[in-house]
This record gives structure tokens, sequence and C-alpha cells, in this order.
């Protein structure tokens, strides 16, 4: 039996260039062709236009006083300045750093001071959410944030307008000393320690990355890429938009946040190509009542990816979405993220069941988790990735990145995983006790360190349960201090508005005792088991 050990092709070179460099290309070979649709703002550019407002943005950033390095947020659902953002930074050199627009303000804090954020752009509002209340909130422990920009506002005309300080021979000399390997992106991923760690990614990590997952997707200038996924993420920005720029296709964007009749609005009006989504993405689409009316036939191919995929769910994309080329791929923020990934011409059996093969000039392994030894084709053992893709690090933390990072360079993933005799790959759990929620990964230990500060929470411990609409959701067992009226509306009222809708308990258990092990160790596997029980729930078939 063969060692579960593979790299991947390498016959298409990596491309060695920064992210400015490579959209001068695209925009230089396609500059008629459509580059972005955002239909819920009514924006259509050419690569011609995008080029032009990538470059006014950038000089603007430079003209904001950012140096190269420097780090810029952006805390805002998916628009077409959240795109523009993406490139100009990138032609600046200015770190930028995602994040989520569900966070609230606690994590919103972390983010800004922990990855030193020196401008924040954001919107207003969006929806419920008060962006510049919440911010105003927490502007006492921003020391570092020298100015926040608000889209929609006299702030952006008067960033804009900073374009006219700084020549575009300026730009260029700011550029020409930019380096594939620099650093420009950090997203925040929820960690074990209770804090999120910002994951470093370089412009050689994303762009090739979006670049070779697009090769497999088969893209070309012809393409047209629907990304309901949200930008913040790397789903989004990288697979959708570097994915697309790097071939030249077109991003299209349906809303400002996923919903399902724009989609399939979207996919009709615009006659996308390819489709994006997580299975819970999928799922909402195939189950609108009117679906039936919609005219997907151009659809040929996309990516399902974030989440395990119920099987019927792929089969029925396939059939009546008619993606009949739709890929799952499977990686994670620190690396960039794809690892593996199926292709077009992989059997139905294989694109329903695995997680597809090794992507191109990365290496794989899976290995035992105590020896680190690797385990044998048919084994399963812990998936680690090495090659261009794995992060920088995390932000100023290398304690943890080299808890993720070994010293022979393989990101560990703490997903256990099976390789069989063809290199396919199949994810069959997890080490950690990460929660994936509709996409969104949720460390049990963010949350319960959070509810410890409830002050009638003597003890909580977090769990993910199975859920049929989001794959997983969170659940809470609580034990109350003595004596304290507690109950599950009180738990869910205390995280509203503090953390992230996502990471809010869906379920909540008041219990005065907790399955141990003989040494006191809570066993989190029974209080699983003994969830599922008591809510009547069942375990999903997934791919």
């Amino acid at each position: 039996m063969a060692l579960a050990h593979t790299s991947g092709p390498t016959d298409v070179p990596l491309l060695e260039e920064t992210i400015g460099e490579n959209l001068a290309r695209a925009v230089a070979t396609h500059g008629a062709r459509e580059a972005l649709v955002c239909r819920h703002q009514g924006v259509r550019l050419d690569y011609a236009q995008l080029g032009a407002a990538v470059e006014r943005l950038a000089r603007a950033l430079i003209g904001a006083g950012l140096r190269a390095g420097d780090r810029l947020g952006i805390w805002s659902p998916s628009r077409a300045e959240w795109v523009l953002v993406q490139y100009a930074t990138a032609r600046a050199g200015v770190i930028l750093v995602n994040v989520n627009p569900a966070y609230r303000t606690e994590e919103l804090a972390y983010a800004l001071r922990q990855s030193g954020c020196r401008m924040l752009i954001a919107p207003e509002r969006f929806r419920t959410s008060d962006y510049r209340a919440m911010l105003e909130a927490v502007t006492d422990q921003l020391p570092g944030l020298e100015r926040s920009v608000f889209l929609d506002t006299d702030d952006w005309t008067s960033l804009l307008d900073g374009a006219e300080r700084v020549s575009p021979e300026e730009l260029a000399e700011r550029e020409s000393g930019l380096r594939p390997d620099d650093p420009i992106n950090i997203q925040y991923t929820s960690g074990t320690t209770g804090f999120p760690k910002g994951a470093t990614l370089t412009h050689r990590n994303i762009l090739n990355n979006g670049f070779f997952t697009g090769e497999l997707c088969g893209y070309t200038p012809a393409d047209r890429i629907c990304v309901p996924v949200p930008f913040y993420h790397c789903f989004g920005m990288v697979m959708g938009n570097l994915g697309a720029t790097t071939h030249g296709a077109t991003i299209v964007v349906p809303d400002a946040a996923f919903d399902a009749r724009a989609v399939l609005e979207t996919v009709e009006a615009e006659r996308c190509t390819s489709l994006y989504g997580v299975p819970t993405m999928f799922i909402a689409e195939l189950a609108d009542p009117e679906f039936g009316r919609f005219d997907l036939r151009a659809l040929r191919t996309g990516i399902m990816a974030g989440a395990p995929c119920p099987v019927e769910t792929m089969k029925e994309v396939i059939e009546r979405m008619h993606m009949r080329e739709v890929a799952i791929c499977y990686g994670m923020t620190e690396t960039s993220p794809v690892s593996t990934q199926t292709a077009a011409g992989d059997p139905i059996e294989r694109r329903t069941s695995t997680v597809g093969r090794v992507h191109p000039h990365v290496e794989i392994r899976i290995v035992d988790p105590e020896t680190g030894a690797t385990v044998e084709r048919g084994q399963r053992g812990e998936f680690c990735t090495r090659g261009y893709s794995v992060m920088r690090g995390y932000w100023n933390d290398p304690e943890r990145t080299a808890e993720a990072i070994d010293a022979d360079g393989f990101m560990h993933t703490g997903d256990l995983a099976v390789m069989d005799e063809a290199g396919y790959v199949n994810i069959v759990g997890r080490i950690k006790d990460m929660i994936i929620r509709g996409g969104e990964n949720v460390y049990p230990r963010e949350i319960e360190e959070f509810l410890h500060q409830h002050p009638d929470v003597m003890q909580a411990q977090v769990i993910g349960v199975p859920d049929p609409r989001y794959g997983e959701e969170i659940m809470a067992w609580i034990e109350p201090r003595e004596g304290a009226e507690l109950d599950a509306e009180d738990i869910r009222a205390f995280c509203r508005g503090r953390i992230a809708h996502f990471k809010i308990p869906r379920h909540v258990r008041l219990t005065r005792e907790f399955p141990m092990t003989v040494t006191g160790k809570v066993q989190k596997f029974r209080m699983r088991e003994i969830s599922i029980a008591e809510l009547g729930l069942t375990e999903t078939e997934t791919a």
C-alpha cells in the first residue's frame, strides 16, 4: 500500500508577479470586456474602467499617507467598492485587513487593534447593522486608527479627491518596490485561544490560488462568475475576484449579502456560466418556490466549498442547475485557501464523495496525529499541506504560527482525512473541535470565553450539533451560578450585538453537571451524543 503523500502537477508555472502587475496585464489584454457587474448597485465596469478606478484609489491611498506595509481595514458586505479597495491596496502595497461584516463591537476592536489598522473603510449602515455607531462605541480602544472612511458619504469622495496629490509616476515608483512575497492581506479566523488569529497572506499566495482554482474550472475570458459568497472570505476575494481577473473573466455580484432569489435572477439575466456557494446557499436556491421559472442553462461550472456537501444536494446542482462541471474544493484561510479540488472530468462518484485531488504546486500528506508519521493510503490521519499557498504566518503571533506550521513547512489543518489509491481525499472529521456553520469556521473556545463574561454563568461549554440547513449549529451547555435566574433567551440576548450572529448559540442547555473523564476533562463527544438524542437530531450524509 502506498503512503498518503502526493504533490500536484507543475507543468503550468506559478505566477511570479504582484496582484497589481497581473491586473495591469488583464486590463491591457481585455480592456473592453466586462470585468465587474454589481447588480444591486447598478455598477458595470469593463477592464479598462476597473483599471482606471483602481489606479485612482491606489493614488488616493498614497495621498492619504498610507505607506507600503501599513494596514487598512474593510468592514463591509459585498459591493463594487470592496473590489476596488482589494486591488488598490495591492497596487499601493497596503495590507488589506478583512473585517467580517457580521463582527460586532468586541470583535471589531480586537481585529483593528491587533492588526494595527491606520484606516478603516465601511458603509454607515447595512440592514440592521449601524457600523458608524459600533465604531464610535470602541474608538477609545483604537489609538492607532487615524481615519475612518464611510462609503456613500463625503468621506469617500474626499478620499478619492486625494488622488490628485499623487501622480501616476509616484504610484509606479511605489509599485516598483513591491514583491510577490510581500504580505498583502490579513484574514481573521476564530482561534481556540478565545481570540481570532490573523492569517497573513502574500500576493503570491492568493494570486496563484485564485489562478489555479480558475484553471481547474476551465475559465476563459468568456466566463461570467456569479459570486454570492462574501468578499471578506477567501471564497469571495480569492476564488471569486482573483479567479476571474487572472483569466479575463467577469465578476458578477448579485447582492450585498446572500439572497437566493437574487442569485437565480442574476444567473438568468447575466447569463452566468459559473456559480459559487456553500452548500446552504445551493440548498436555498433549489428550494426557491419559483425555481422552475428561471433559465439557468448558461451555467456550466461552479464551486461548492466551505462546509461538507450533502450528496443529494450535489446531484441536484448538477441535474437541475445544469452545473455538469461543478467542483468541490477543500482548504482553509491559512492556505489561501484551496488545497484540493475535483476536476470537471472526474466521475460523479468522485465529485459526490471526495474533495478531489491535490492542487497544482501543492504537496499534501496524511499523518498520524500522535507520531507525525505519514500513514498509508486508506488510513485516516491529519491532513497536512505544504507549498506556495501556505500563509506567511499569523500576524504578530509567532507562537500560534509555530503550532500550525511545522519545521518542514507543512500546515497542520486539524482535519481528519483519508487518501485513496488514486489520490482522492475524503475529509472524515476534525481533530480540533471546530464547528463549521454554513461555511463559517467557529471555534467553541472563543464563544466559551465570551459567555464566561456573563455574571450569572459559572461554566460554559460549546459544541456543534447537526443541522439540516447549516450543516452544524451552535449549542451551549451552561452551568448557572448558584441562585441565578437564567434561561436560554438571557444567553442569546447577552450575545446580540457583541459577537457575530453566526456564533450566537441556537440551542442552550442549562445543566448542573457535564460528562467528564476520570481526570476531570469535559467529554464534548458525550455532550454531542446527549444533545443529539435530546433534541431529536440526526446526522446528515455528506460528501
